[in-house]
Formats: C-alpha cells, structure tokens, sequence
C-alpha cells in the first residue's frame, strides 16, 4: 500500500474487536506499530456491521429504494438487535452475543489507537421511511454523538501520554434534506466538556445520482454553522463517478473496500471501464493488463496470468489483482487534485469520464 501511494489506511473496529481483540493492539503499541505501517490510520465505529448483520445483507447497503426493498431479509437471519442505548448482536465467527454501545466503540477505537475515530451512529437504510429517519436522529444518532464525545474525554484524560486521536462525526438523514442539514447543524455546534468533533462523515444510505447533491447539503451547513476548516469524509465511496461528485461538493477523503474486494474476485478498472480477468478471452492474452499502467501487476503480469490464478483460486491472484484496482483509484484521486491545482478540473473531468 505505501508502494503505491497509499496516505491513510483504515481498519475496522468490529472485526478487529472480535480478532485479535483491541486489546492485543493497545498492548503492541497501537495499530501502526502492529501492522507496520507508519503513516495516519483511521477506524470506522463498527456501526456499519452491526446494521448489515441486523438486517441480513451479505455485503452491500442498497443505494436505490428498488433494491432497498428487495434486501428486506426473514428474521431468523439477522445477528443484531437496536436499542435506544445500543446494539446488541451475533458474533459472524462463533455466535456468540457482543455489545456495542457508544462508550464500548469508543474504547475499541482508543485501544486500537487510530489516529482518526468516528463516532457511533445508527446507519438506516432507504427501506425506512421518513418518520423512522427523524427517530434514529433523535432518539439514537444525536444521543449516541454526545456519548461517543463524552466517552472520548474520558479515553484521552485516561490515557494521558498517548497521542491525540481525532474524533469525527457521522452525518446520517438518508436522502432528507432537511435532515442532512439538521444534523450537519447539530452535530457541528455539538460540544461536551469542551471538546467538539475534529471533523465529519457523510454516511448513509442515499440514491448514487444524489450524492454530490446530499455531499452539498452537508457541506453547507458545516460551512454555515462554523466548521469550514474540518475535514469531511465520505464513508464506503469509492465509484469514479463519485470521486467526482464528492470531490466538488467538498469531500476532502473516502474510503472503500470495493477496489479490493472487486479486485480479488477478478473484476479490473482500467480506463473508465472495468473488465472481468476471469472472461475466457484473457486465458492466452499475453499483453499487460493496462501498459499504460505503473502498478507493480501491470509492470510485471500479463492478463494471462492473472485469468489462470483468479480461476484456479491463488491468493496471489487476489493480491495482484488488489494492487492494481487500488493503485487506480488512488492515483484517480491524484491526478484530480493535480487537475484542481492546475484549475483545469472541468476539462479533466469532462476528457476521464467520455
């Protein structure tokens, strides 16, 4: 990941809760030093799985209310249950119960030692309706916001001696205007003993047209209401369409697990397009992936061999197959901030997606 770019890496505090346990990396002095990686890292709060687990999704959040619909799942297969004061859910590994709670996010997070946190939030989904988004804010996402803020005072005056960890909100509301800018408002005025959020997320379920649009709502607001020097990230975003959408909305960071989890499964961006490795096309292609590519895979690897691995199931084909998709999206992301630098953006745009 440094090879190729990489800035931040962020790691998930629900997984990494469960195996090898948060406190195993508190005491092999924190992420970085536990994986070797010496730049800033982030963690997500956990609140993402524990809304999949609770409602059955396999592995993605319905981003239009057709397929909203359609991911409603039995009972029977949902691992977490909501409550006013958290979540209690499932283990995926061994089934047996955990809890999440504002104040347990936030001590993982301390103890796997990120250098930015977010804040323990309820993610809806566009499968419930207007009145039940007004509940989540009210009764659980504003409330959990000003846990989650209270319980990082006491984290950082505890753990007096470790570096500062930043602590960012989530900015939910699904496709609501008025919600986004309820909450941006908030949530950007919010302030317990003294201490505010270092920055925001835009989370969520939202229709994928909307996104700059709702970005927009958010960043107004935050503007408006005295935060327009704080980082805003866009949580689980990594299209190419979307960078761009984000980006001139005001989005400054993003993070994914597409690139990889695609990659792995054979599937490339190359261009402004994405091709399946696995096609019985590539089997004899002995050309590079994408020549004009500088990832270690295009430099070294035909299309060839990478179709023989991803259909013989080689982890190292996973692993090629990872490096390029996120060398792509982070130099993408490169070349548009060049492209702002130069005030070229329109042009650049315009010229990467035809």
């Amino acid at each position: 990941m440094k090879a190729l770019g990489a800035q931040v890496l962020l790691a998930n505090a629900y997984h990494l809760r469960l195996r090898p346990g948060s406190e195993i990396i508190d005491a092999a002095g924190g992420l970085g030093k536990f994986m070797n990686w010496d730049a800033p890292t982030f963690t997500d709060s956990g609140g993402f799985q524990v809304m999949s687990l609770g409602n059955g999704y396999k592995k993605v959040v319905a981003m239009d209310e057709k397929t909203a619909a359609e991911q409603v799942v039995a009972k029977k297969d949902k691992l977490s249950r909501i409550d006013d004061d958290g979540v209690t859910f499932k283990s995926h590994l061994d089934g047996s119960y955990l809890r999440f709670t504002p104040e347990i996010s936030l001590k993982v997070q301390h103890e796997i030692g990120a250098d930015v946190m977010f804040a323990f939030d309820e993610l809806t989904t566009l499968n419930q309706d207007y009145r039940y988004q007004v509940e989540s804010l009210s009764r659980r996402t504003h409330p959990w916001a000003v846990r989650s803020l209270e319980e990082h005072f006491r984290q950082t005056e505890s753990r007096n001696g470790k570096p500062y960890q930043a602590l960012y909100a989530v900015l939910q509301g699904a496709n609501y205007e008025d919600l986004r800018r309820r909450t941006s408002r908030y949530l950007a005025e919010l302030s317990v003993n003294g201490m505010q959020f270092d920055g925001f997320g835009v989370g969520g379920a939202f229709e994928k047209e909307r996104l700059g649009e709702i970005i927009g709502y958010c960043s107004s607001e935050l503007n408006a209401s005295g935060a327009e020097e704080k980082p805003r990230h866009i949580l689980g975003i990594s299209g190419v369409a979307d960078l761009f959408a984000g980006i001139e909305n005001g989005a400054d960071t993003f993070d994914c697990v597409s690139p990889s989890r695609e990659g792995r499964n054979g599937a490339l961006y190359i261009g402004n397009t994405r091709i399946n490795i696995k096609n019985a096309k590539f089997k004899a292609d002995f050309s590079p992936l994408d020549p004009e590519c500088g990832c270690y895979t295009c430099q070294n690897y035909t299309k060839a061999y990478l179709n023989h691995l991803i259909r013989c199931g080689e982890m190292l084909g996973s692993t090629l197959c990872t490096i390029h998709n996120e060398y792509y999206i982070i130099h993408l992301v490169d070349k548009i901030r060049q492209a702002l630098l130069d005030d070229n953006y329109d042009e650049f745009k315009q010229a990467y997606l035809r």
